[in-house]
């Protein structure tokens, strides 16, 4: 055999261990397998039906080509039925999925009508969907600069992509949905760096300029006409699997900007309508209504102290 020639039965023997080797850690470290289950969600179809419900959203924007307006009914039409038909077969396996976790066979001849009913319901609730998101796009475009028009945000900005897929998310969430809006989400988040929880409730008109590092947690509760900067989080003081269910984020009332590197943290924290956050501020108590919070620069209070001061004058 010459010099670097590949032994082919050496390297066909160490294959074989090697799956010996994984067939054994199967029985031994179980926890992390899925085998002779219900059938698992697919996280690539979940993807691919979160791209199509995006173009039932914003028509014509997520196109290989222009769409003619005399074809958006038909196009319309054929879109939404595929939605309705793979989003209905992804929730079902989701929820048998959920019923063999838990030991709930008996439930599973039931997730059929009920993953239809919802994905019926979700395509129902579309139109809402989109004039809300059609306030957030105002809203990013009006308090941003920078942004040349709406067609501009919509295509470019993560701030309303991550929008655009929570609010879909949500509205599953709210269904009782397991998994899959869970799966949207990390998709999302992956793409933009904005992690917003399905289980958020975010109202009207909401902004998130820049948006890497944005953390909004799962019983947040966001208020209409709220803008918030990169790095931001609404998280919670404990992450005690005790508290699952409870409230552990922030309400923001309406009206309140957040800016950059800002923590917010509690359930019991209220920032009141219409205050302002500064930069870089660590927040676990509540802030009166129209109010400025920042971090001190003077030499009676140095930065380093990162003590938060309330200025309601």
């Amino acid at each position: 055999m010459g010099v670097g020639a590949v032994n082919h039965e050496h390297v066909s023997q160490e294959i074989g261990a090697a799956v010996s080797d994984l067939l054994e850690s199967y029985d031994t470290v179980g926890a992390v397998n899925r085998v002779d289950g219900a059938d698992i969600p697919s996280q690539r179809h979940i993807i691919e039906i979160m791209q199509v419900i995006r173009t039932l959203l914003f028509p014509g924007y997520y196109e290989e080509g222009a769409i003619e307006e005399m074809a958006l009914p038909y196009i319309t039409g054929q879109r939404a039925v595929w939605v309705y038909k793979h989003l209905s077969t992804e929730i079902h396996r989701c929820l048998c999925f959920e019923c063999r976790e838990h030991d709930r066979c008996d439930q599973i001849p039931e997730c059929r009508q009920k993953a239809e009913s919802i994905a019926l319901d979700l395509l129902r609730a579309l139109p809402g969907i989109r004039a809300q998101l059609l306030l957030d796009v105002e809203a990013t475009l009006a308090g941003d600069p920078a942004a040349a028009s709406a067609n501009e945000v919509i295509l470019a900005y993560p701030g309303i992509a991550a929008i655009t897929v929570h609010r879909v998310a949500h509205f599953l969430h709210r269904r009782e949905v397991p998994l899959l809006p869970r799966i949207m989400s990390e998709y999302i988040h992956h793409r933009t760096g904005i992690d917003i929880h399905p289980g958020a409730t975010i109202g009207a008109s909401f902004a998130i300029d820049h948006g890497t590092g944005v953390v909004i947690g799962e019983t947040t509760q966001i208020g209409d006409r709220v803008k918030i900067y990169q790095g931001v989080t609404l998280g919670a003081l404990s992450v005690s699997r005790a508290l699952r269910g409870h409230k552990r984020h922030p309400t923001i009332e309406d009206d309140v900007i957040i800016y950059s590197g800002a923590t917010i943290l509690g359930g019991d924290t209220v920032i009141g309508r219409g205050s302002i956050i500064g930069g870089n501020v660590w927040l676990g108590e509540s802030v009166p209504p129209y109010c400025k919070v920042y971090n001190s620069r003077s030499a009676q209070e140095p930065i380093v102290s990162r003590r938060a001061l309330v200025d309601s004058g």
